[in-house]
């Protein structure tokens, strides 16, 4: 069977499998004896954000399970702040791997998904034989403290915060978002793709104005391509049920990690490693300087692509390039 036409493969198998976080709920495709490709979403997704991908690596031959994280879907949401923190979620990939009675494993990740895919190899070189990075490169620990980072990023007296630093309050962003979840999330996601983003010169939707919200710098009333209505009922229907706070938590535990991952300060990830960024994502322009160390902090690199005329969701509006280029990438690492 072609790689690409994955017609005849097994319909997706809905699971939940014990992990620290109380029970961790993937998606299954693909043969049990395939080599396992763990696919990890970041915000504000599910495991929906990999249905271009499952069925086009498990005709492949591959074993693809895309998970709800701790705190989106059907995936448990303890209560308290600080159980979101880094090697929490990299505890849950390692217990999903287990469950699933399969080490090594390859480790996939977009978006806050591709930091806690690199913490993962990282941390656990044992159980992630190589690592994938899609929209956000990889930053090895240390620097100066997150929240002093973020909190410098507005010029002085204009009066705007980042949008890190704005999810970080408790209860602030989810007071602006559960009103309206599906609105929300469509300004969202269109802020931040290709075909939707606001033009140059227009008011930056990665800022707060003073006294203001996200949504205010929103596109309003289109969906970019990649979107159809069907899609964003999906992905809209989870945040309705469960809320925003587990997803926003992770945000709320970026100077826990710092401390936790001191012993990491300036490690390099030594396995096997991909990178496909947009070329109109605006984290390629605050992060340039990390993919430019890439000799040194991910000297098992197989391949960095920038795809140009993308956004920020990287596999959902160019599914077919990603495909393609994590195929090829997933071929060449040694079984």
């Amino acid at each position: 069977m072609s790689p690409t036409t994955p017609d005849r493969t097994p319909a997706p198998a809905h699971l939940l499998v014990p992990s620290p976080a109380g029970r961790t709920h993937l998606v299954q495709q693909g043969p049990d004896d395939g080599p396992l490709v763990l696919l990890l979403h970041g915000f504000p997704e599910s495991w929906y954000a990999w249905r271009h991908q499952l069925p086009v690596l498990a005709a492949a031959g591959y074993r693809a399970v895309a998970i709800d994280v701790r705190g989106y879907g059907r995936s448990s949401k303890p209560e308290p702040v600080d159980a979101y923190r880094m090697l929490d979620l990299v505890a849950d990939n390692v217990a999903v791997v287990r469950a699933l009675g399969e080490r090594p494993a390859v480790v996939v990740g977009h978006d806050w998904g591709a930091t806690i895919a690199a913490v993962s190899a990282l941390t656990r070189p044992d159980v992630f034989r190589a690592v994938g990075l899609l929209g956000v490169p990889y930053t090895p620990p240390g620097g100066p403290r997150p929240s002093d980072v973020f909190a410098g990023m507005t010029g002085e007296g204009t009066g705007e915060e980042f949008y890190v630093s704005y999810f970080q309050r408790p209860g602030r962003a989810e007071a602006e978002v559960e009103p309206d979840v599906r609105g929300w999330l469509a300004g969202f996601y269109a802020a931040l793709s290709a075909d939707t983003m606001p033009a140059p010169g227009a008011p930056d939707p990665h800022f707060v104005g003073a006294g203001g919200t996200l949504r205010e710098r929103f596109p309003a009333g289109v969906l970019p391509s990649w979107l159809g209505e069907r899609d964003l009922d999906v992905l809209a229907g989870e945040f309705e049920r469960t809320g925003l706070t587990g997803a926003l938590n992770r945000y709320r535990n970026m100077d826990r990690d710092w401390a936790d991952l001191a012993g990491f300060a300036g490690a390099a990830i030594e396995q096997p490693s991909l990178f496909i960024g947009g070329a109109r994502d605006a984290s390629l322009a605050w992060l340039a300087d990390a993919v430019a160390a890439y000799p040194r902090t991910l000297p098992g690199l197989r391949g960095s692509h920038i795809l140009d005329g993308c956004g920020h969701f990287v596999q959902q509006e160019r599914p077919d390039d990603t495909n393609r280029l994590l195929l090829d990438w997933l071929a060449s690492l040694p079984l």
